[in-house]
């Protein structure tokens, strides 16, 4: 069992052998003047003001701590959103490309044949005989415009123009003996359709961000 170990008694005032006081503790001051009463104040009201403004860093700090987490909780969900904006903006673009495609095609329908009648004129010069394959609304009427095309690009060879009713709207195929081309705007579109699918989904929730110079 340890003993506590008693304080040493000591005395406030101690007198030497003269009766004379060697030693006195100091006693609380208990009057001041209005110059010291002043001062203290002024110690108390900076003392307070320090304290109050640590308080306050104290609870800015906090709710700073607080935004940054709320904000970090949001931005998965920021995320989510600004993907399904790209997905409705690549969907409403391809609308919009494909309702032009098909404005341009109804006002022109023969245009993309002739156009690749005229990119494969170095492959169909020396060919005796060019085979049109294209659907019925297409091929009749479209002998004379690839017969001038076919005269402007040097091409000598027959011109055979086949109805083919399975191929959709816009399609054709030319058939030169040791080549082939095809066009079916449908598939095209399809085709177009899945590659930005693929991107996007490919791309999933790590795009670049939608405001310049942000992280997230």
């Amino acid at each position: 069992m340890t003993s506590t170990p008693h304080p040493k008694f000591s005395f406030d005032t101690v007198f030497d052998n003269a009766g004379d006081i060697a030693y006195a503790a100091s006693r609380p001051k208990r009057v001041y003047t209005i110059d010291e009463v002043e001062v203290l104040r002024s110690e108390a009201f900076s003392q307070g003001e320090q304290q109050a403004l640590a308080s306050m860093s104290a609870l800015q700090a906090q709710a700073l701590s607080q935004i940054a987490a709320a904000a970090g909780a949001a931005m998965p969900k920021l995320a989510g959103v600004a993907h399904e904006h790209r997905v409705g903006s690549a969907e409403l673009a391809l609308a919009c490309a494909r309702a032009i495609a098909d404005a341009a095609l109804a006002q022109f329908p023969q245009a993309p044949i002739l156009a690749a009648l005229e990119n494969l004129a170095r492959e169909i010069e020396a060919s005796p005989r060019l085979v049109v394959n294209a659907p019925p609304e297409l091929a009749e009427g479209i002998q004379a415009a690839l017969e001038h095309t076919a005269q402007a690009i040097g091409f000598a060879g027959a011109i055979q123009v086949r109805p083919s009713p399975v191929m959709g709207p816009g399609a054709f195929t030319l058939d030169f003996g040791d080549g082939a081309a095809a066009f079916d705007p449908a598939a095209s579109a399809a085709r177009v359709t899945a590659a930005l699918h693929a991107a996007l989904a490919a791309e999933g929730l790590h795009a670049e961000p939608l405001i310049p110079g942000s992280d997230s």
